[in-house]
Order: structure tokens, then sequence, then C-alpha cells
């Protein structure tokens, strides 16, 4: 009995792992029943299929997820910045056959490599403008803008074959914390919940999205004392019960503060298991962290902690979710010029301006949330090297006669960026300001925003500068 749990525990884990190969010991894990693993920045290589194909080899049913939103949040592309320019971008536009165009680019990028499931869309809707840890990320700060979008999105990913994931249930739009270092509360009323949150998340079950993520949030409305991600009556009673949700529940990655610094990861796991969660993602795991947190669930069920009956029922739907992957068609027509026409029809400009010589890049950059890569770049040096050979970055403001281009991110965010702008037109009044995040008053000669980081929105910044 004892062997068929410990079978069971690990079907419903979902590990990172360090490297470019499959570890020995992630590979026997696998062969020991593991349901998931999870790729970051760290794993991609150019033989990203054969590390999947390795990981298949040992349990040909295993759900490969990956966190691929687009724009600012990329996995795949996080060296040279995304096709696509992020959510934020494609909420700017408005343009819902376009998302769906994005999104099924996506899954076929995803498909090619035979990963299963996309930790995407984040349909938070972004209702809070100093939300550190959303913001560009969010389709935008309204309901029914976030659900069309979000709808758009899964019908996308999905309809490349690839299983999507909303995220991060009920709603991390209205918070001031990131929930990587601590644990957000939101404040809101449950009128404002079910008013604001909720429908883009009604709206993406509605739309058949295969799996949700839960978000390590405190939302005394909805439960005064548990997490979502450890909330019964939020994940079952919310989520199943009310709003219908039969698909995948999986966590937000369990390391992360917000929930690592009040229990140990296999007492997360077991809490979010009996609040109605399926699928436990633990980013940074080591073997010894992992069969740690499997024989914490085995110890649960024994003792009656953990009914065995929910246990079976997680596990059920991780598999059911790797039976509908197996069974989808794959859609092989790519569409390549998704990414630029969304980045392109994004910009969002104030003033005129044009270059005809190399400029100075400066770029000022705000430390981003850990769920970006912190090599991500923005681009925007390269784009323009590529057309006005001579180009140059720097991260210090100091101008010489060169034509300057000053990039920030989140100016209306942070005090110091918006004075950083408002000395740099002091100095110089023909400064050209590029803003990859959300915008502040337009300011300089010309006002460029591209409502995400991506090497698309780059490229089309460079192409109007250089038109």
């Amino acid at each position: 009995m004892t062997a068929d749990l410990h079978r069971l525990a690990l079907s419903v884990l979902q590990p990172g792992f360090e490297g470019a190969t499959a570890p020995d010991w992630l590979r026997k894990a696998l062969g020991e029943g593991l349901g998931g693993a999870v790729l970051f920045a760290r794993n991609v290589t150019a033989d990203t299929a054969g590390l999947v194909a390795s990981l298949r080899a040992e349990n040909p049913g295993v759900v490969v997820a990956i966190d691929e939103e687009g724009g600012v949040v990329t996995r795949l592309e996080a060296r040279e910045g995304s096709s696509f320019p992020g959510n934020r971008a494609l909420g700017v536009v408005d343009d819902v056959a376009l998302t769906e165009r994005v999104g099924r680019q996506i899954g076929r990028m995803l498909a090619e490599l035979d990963i299963t499931l996309d930790y995407a869309p984040s349909v938070d809707v972004n209702a809070n403008p100093a939300n550190p840890v959303i913001g560009v990320r969010s389709f935008g700060p309204t309901a029914d803008l976030v659900a069309r979008h979000s709808v758009a999105y899964i019908q996308g990913v999905q309809g490349a074959g690839v299983a999507a994931c909303a995220k991060h249930f009920p709603g991390h739009g209205d918070t001031v914390t990131d929930s990587h270092l601590a644990l957000p509360t939101v404040h809101a009323s449950l009128a404002e919940l079910r008013g604001r949150d909720l429908p883009p998340f009604e709206a993406a079950i509605g739309a058949g999205v295969r799996s949700v993520m839960c978000g390590h949030l405190l939302i005394p409305s909805l439960d005064p004392s548990m997490p979502a991600t450890l909330s019964r009556t939020i994940l079952t009673g919310l989520l199943r019960e009310e709003l219908g949700f039969d698909g995948m529940l999986v966590t937000d990655a369990i390391e992360m503060k917000a929930v690592a610094a009040i229990y140990s990861p296999g007492e997360i796991a077991v809490r979010a298991l009996a609040a109605g969660v399926d699928a436990i993602c633990a980013g940074l795991v080591t073997a010894e962290g992992l069969y740690e947190i499997r024989d914490a669930i085995v110890a649960a069920v024994l003792d009656g902690t953990l009914p065995e009956e929910r246990l079976t029922e997680a596990a059920g739907r991780v598999h059911a979710l790797a039976e509908w992957y197996a069974a989808q068609p794959r859609d092989a027509e790519p569409d390549d010029a998704a990414g630029m026409e969304a980045a392109v029809r994004a910009l969002t400009i104030t003033g005129s301006a044009r270059l005809t010589t190399a400029p100075l890049v400066v770029e000022v950059n705000t430390r981003h949330n850990q769920a970006i890569d912190p090599n991500t770049p923005t681009g925007l040096a390269a784009a323009l090297g590529e057309v006005l050979p001579g180009t140059e970055r720097t991260s210090t403001p100091d101008f010489d006669e060169r034509p300057v281009v000053l990039v920030v991110h989140d100016a209306a965010r942070h005090p110091w960026v918006r004075e950083t702008v408002a000395e740099a037109v002091r100095r110089r009044p023909d400064v050209i300001v590029v803003e990859t995040g959300i915008p502040d008053e337009p300011a300089g000669a010309a006002h460029i925003a591209t409502h995400g980081i991506s090497k698309v929105s780059a490229k089309a910044v460079a192409r109007w500068l250089t038109r």
C-alpha cells in the first residue's frame, strides 16, 4: 500500500531542476511516477526538445510545464527577449483576433518542443497601479478587457494543442506586495472581487481552460485566516463548487516567501491538496526536498490528515490533463508576423523624433520582480544598432552631443524614475523617452510607450525612430 501511495504522491508534484539535462534524481523520480516537471530559462538551450524527450523517455505522460507568457515573462527567449510584446500591449491594441493569433503562435512554439502546459495567461486585473508583480503582465485595468483577451489567448494556446493556465486565482491585480517576497493582502470587498477580479476567471473557465493556478494571496473577504493556496473555502468552495472549474488546479511555486515563510514545503503541499489543489509547483527543489514533500503527503494520508480520495482525485486530474494533451492535433502552420504586428500596433507615441545617426541608449533599469528572468534584455540598443551601427548602451545618464534615447520602466510607479526623466528632459530637451512598463505622463521630444519588454517591441521602436 505504501508503495502505491508513494507513486500517487509523486504524481501530483511538478518540480523544477538545474541544468540543461535532466539530473539522475529527476529521471529516477519520473520512473517512480513523478507526474510533472517545470522548465525555467536556466534549462533552455538549443536542444530543449531533447531535454523534454529525455523526460518523456522515463514517463511518457509527464506534464512538462513552463512560464511562457510572452513579453517580459519568457523562458524560451529569455536571453534575447520575447517574440511577442506581452499582455498589456495586447490589451492596448484591443484586437481579440490578434491576441488569439499571438496565443496560438506561443502554443505552437511549445508544441514543437513537446511541452504540455503553459503557465499562462495572467488573467489578473491590474487594478492597482502600484502593483509590483503584475503590471504589464495583465491585459489591463478593467475586468471586461481582461476577460475577453484572456479567452482569446486561451483559445489560441489550446488551439495549438497545448494546455493553458489562468492565473493567479482569485486575482493578484490589487496588491502592493510581491508574493515572491511576502504574503500580499487583497483588501477588496466580496462585491469588488465578484465585479472585478473573478469575471476573467469565469470567462476562462467558460472557454474551457485546462488549468488554473492559484495565487499566494490573503483575501480576508473570502478567508481571513488562510492564503488562497491553502484555503478550502476559496479553492473548493469558490473555484470548484461555485464557478464550476473541474480541470487541473496548480499552485504557484511553493518556495515563494508568501507561503514558505509560514510552513515547510511538505506542509504547504499537504494543506494545498486538502484545500483542493491537484498539482504542487516546486520551482526550486533538490532530490532530498522532492522526496520529503512526497513523504509528507504519504504521512498525511496515513494519519488521516489528507483523505486518500482527495489525493486520488488530484492525481486523476493531472493524468486527465496529460491525456488531453496527448490527444490534441498539432497546428503546424506558423504565424511569424503576429508578434511584430502586435508590437507595432501597441506603440503609444507622443511627439516626434527621427534618428539618422547612432544614439546613446541610456537604460534606467528598475529591479524587476522574481517572475522575470534577471537577464531578460530590453533589446533597444541592439535593435537600433542593427540600423545605426555605433549605437552604444549605458546605464549612466552622462550625455554628450549624440542623440539620447532614455529607456525607463514603470515611471508611473517609481518617483525616482520620474525624477530621472525630468532631469534628462531639463538637460536635453531633445531626449527621446522609451517607456517599457506602465507609462507616466509623456515627456521628452518624443515619448514612446511599448507597454512591455520584448525583442519585437524594441524592433518596433527602432523601426519607428529610423523610418
